[in-house]
């Protein structure tokens, strides 16, 4: 059998019904579209949440007190900056604020830290000064501000020594902060630092809730963790009574969530391709019975049971491989537009892509076996009374 020829009949048959044809692959192409869109979104999103917990350093630990019952003072970090493998400590106080100045309102978040919370952030001074420990120490009314904070209240001008108001109270502006890249949690710069204890007497909070911890490097992580965890465990006597997370768990907890987040929207989509077969497998009957005539007269004439079946398999592998093809190009494109939209990573993974068109392929393979034997099957004298 010559496969050229095989093959030129194939595409004659099935561009003899162009609309017919494309509902037909429309399935295909939809499947093979929502395997890649949705995968490669899930895998670039887990990308750009790694990129953005990376960025803060692998030897980065997270501390969450719970327990209402005993509260932990802000005197106490000192006891926490003293274990072995720490590096800086700060506590950390979030909440949103109405800020003021001049004729410019705006609203920011609001964090208060110590003099350790920018180096362990990573932002940099771009002009003026840090918080310092006698800020912290003194609960001095006086901000650092990110460059969104700093163009949103004041233009242009200079904010250094300025005066603005955080929910009605005054604090002067002693220092900007270069500008940084935004994160999945939002825009790095739109952010106004304050001393921890400053913004706690403010909310009339006096126990600390969150601790953000810096090893002296990703090697001394796992200690340091070790070490918070022993410290905290004798100073609540409850191990329900904090959380103690590092960079790397939380690395590992993401790629786990995200796998199976992928993973379970992949089935999904792969669920519309199955759905485009059964469309091939339809309209390979269809055009199986159309053609019971010429199935008869190729019988005839010598074509064997194999070259039958061969025809009508290549025909329904036509018709997936090509919506495979529409289906992976538009999802590459998708991918990639939406990627763009709502800013996170454009990743494109060959093998899903690859996985995608193989497949497809085997989808109409498979809905096309039924057809092809059908078709295979009929016997060339009754094929021939066919009317």
């Amino acid at each position: 059998m010559n496969i050229k020829s095989v093959l030129k009949m194939a595409f004659q048959s099935i561009l003899s019904n162009k609309m017919r044809t494309f509902l037909t692959m429309l399935g295909i192409i939809i499947g093979v579209f929502s395997v890649i869109v949705l995968i490669s979104i899930g895998q670039g999103a887990t990308a750009s949440v790694i990129d953005s917990i990376s960025s803060m350093g692998s030897n980065i630990i997270s501390v969450n007190v719970f327990d209402r019952r005993k509260s932990f003072d802000y005197k106490d970090l000192a006891e926490i900056e003293r274990l072995q493998g720490i590096k800086y400590v700060t506590a950390v106080y979030n909440s949103n604020a109405t800020v003021k100045y001049d004729l410019e309102t705006t609203q920011v978040s609001v964090t208060g830290g110590n003099e350790n919370y920018l180096n362990i952030n990573n932002y940099e001074i771009a002009s003026g000064r840090p918080i310092t420990p006698a800020d912290v120490d003194y609960r001095n009314k006086i901000a650092v501000i990110g460059s969104t904070t700093a163009t949103d209240l004041f233009n242009k001008d200079n904010p250094i020594g300025k005066d603005i108001y955080l929910n009605g109270e005054k604090y002067k502006v002693v220092g900007t902060l270069q500008e940084k890249e935004n994160s999945l949690m939002g825009d790095s710069n739109d952010i106004l630092v304050v001393p921890v204890t400053t913004l706690m007497r403010q909310n009339r909070t006096s126990g600390v809730n969150s601790i953000t911890v810096q090893a002296n490097s990703a090697e001394e992580s796992s200690l340091a963790n070790d070490n918070i965890s022993a410290y905290l465990l004798k100073y609540f006597e409850d191990e329900d009574s904090y959380n103690v997370f590092s960079q790397d768990q939380m690395l590992s907890v993401m790629n786990e969530t995200t796998a199976m987040l992928t993973a379970m929207l992949g089935g999904i989509a792969g669920i519309s391709l199955l759905v485009g077969g059964i469309g091939i497998m339809n309209i390979m009957l269809v055009t199986v019975t159309e053609r019971t005539r010429e199935i008869g007269i190729r019988k005839a004439i010598g074509a064997g049971r194999s070259n039958i079946m061969i025809q009508f398999l290549i025909e329904s592998s036509v018709l997936s491989g090509v919506g495979g093809i529409i289906g992976m190009s538009l999802g590459i494109f998708a991918s990639s537009a939406i990627s763009k939209m709502i800013d996170i990573k454009f990743v494109v993974n060959p093998v899903v892509i690859l996985g995608s068109f193989v497949f497809s392929l085997a989808v109409g393979v498979f809905f096309g076996l039924y057809p092809a034997n059908k078709a295979a099957k009929l016997k060339p004298v009754d094929a021939l009374r066919y009317e």
